[in-house]
């Protein structure tokens, strides 16, 4: 199989290495490698994966170190891991000839590359997470547009990139309203510290994916205010109500907020200090401005970029999201860090309900 990956952040070349690392290993090459080495053969590698850089300057770094020391420091890239750095006007054709194009530019980005990939008969997927500023749209809504000829899906779910170029035990979901767009990404990735379950509820997978970077702002706020347990629990809790209520509104499933790319991605980027948008509410908790704790991160932080765009498309679908309105106001400096944490614990009792 040959892969393309277009975006060389953290995420991105975490992939990649993952990719370049265990090639073929699905289910069916573990198998075949297995009785390859009980036969006394050689087992074939049947995967090649090749990572693209805009900045020539980048690709060029990257390949004299073997690493990405700007985003991904620490985590050596693979033998079989190819490098590439070309203008994007030549993307379609340097994309025509692979098996599997994965995009892991920020959501700002998806729809340039998207319609620079338009006519290719190629399955493409995007592993950003969030909602494009300027329209309110998650990314299936955005190929639609652009691309609606593509065989489109995203590959979603609690991952730190680090962890994952360091092929600790990982589980990943791969969703596209097309089966074999799913299967190619589980051919691709699945692997002996990589599992990957398919899913064809597009909408749930990118909803819970976009909406638990505004709530990790909001459990980093609360851990830096050392709140307690208690209220770090009751947030992640009603924070995955709001996430429910907007996929549904939006056409979801209900049990997909309980899977990977819901309960997952929300418990792990809210809790764990690898996650950028948790070190922002962090930050703004002990004082520092927004653009302070952005200059501080040095990454792109989803959650910071898209928490207005959320919270307009929910009032727009009459969806209730306190949570997330809370973390606007605190964005735009309209609210200090204790006010956010009042205006939350001062609304009217309700009944508990998704």
């Amino acid at each position: 199989m040959k892969i393309t990956l277009l975006g060389a952040g953290a995420w991105g070349t975490a992939l990649a290495i993952a990719a370049a690392r265990t090639p073929g290993a699905d289910a069916v090459g573990a198998a075949q490698e297995a009785a390859a080495a009980l036969a006394g053969d050689s087992v074939q590698q049947v995967q090649r994966v090749r990572l693209w850089a805009r900045d020539p300057l980048q690709v060029a770094a990257m390949q004299a170190a073997r690493c990405n020391e700007r985003y991904l420091p620490g985590s050596p890239f693979p033998a079989a891991l190819e490098l590439c750095a070309a203008d994007e006007a030549e993307l379609a054709p340097l994309c025509a000839g692979e098996d599997l194009i994965v995009l892991g530019t920020p959501m700002a980005a998806l729809r340039g590359l998207l319609r620079r990939l338009r006519g290719l008969q190629v399955p493409v997927v995007w592993l950003c997470k969030g909602f494009e500023q300027r329209t309110g749209l998650l990314g299936h809504e955005i190929a639609l547009q652009e691309a609606p000829g593509l065989a489109v899906g995203v590959l979603s779910g609690p991952s730190f990139a680090k962890e994952v170029a360091a092929a600790a035990p990982t589980a990943l979901v791969a969703a596209s309203a097309h089966a074999h767009v799913s299967q190619r990404l589980v051919q691709a990735l699945h692997s002996r510290t990589l599992r990957v379950y398919a899913n064809d509820d597009v909408v749930g997978v990118e909803v819970g994916g976009a909406v638990k970077n505004v709530l990790a702002i909001a459990t980093g706020l609360c851990d830096g205010l050392q709140l307690g347990h208690n209220a770090r629990a009751a947030l992640i809790t009603r924070g995955l109500a709001e996430t429910v209520r907007l996929g549904l509104a939006l056409g979801a499933r209900a049990e997909t907020f309980m899977g990977l790319s819901g309960l997952g991605d929300l418990v792990l980027t809210a809790t764990g200090d690898l996650s950028r948008n948790r070190q922002v509410g962090l930050r703004l908790a002990q004082g520092q401005s927004l653009a302070q704790a952005l200059d501080a991160l040095g990454h792109v932080a989803e959650g910071v970029y898209c928490a207005r765009t959320l919270a307009h498309r929910a009032r727009t679908l009459g969806v209730d999201m306190p949570i997330t309105q809370a973390v606007v106001a605190l964005l735009d400096a309209e609210l200090s860090p204790a006010q956010a944490v009042q205006q939350l614990m001062g609304r009217e009792p309700t009944p508990e309900r998704p």
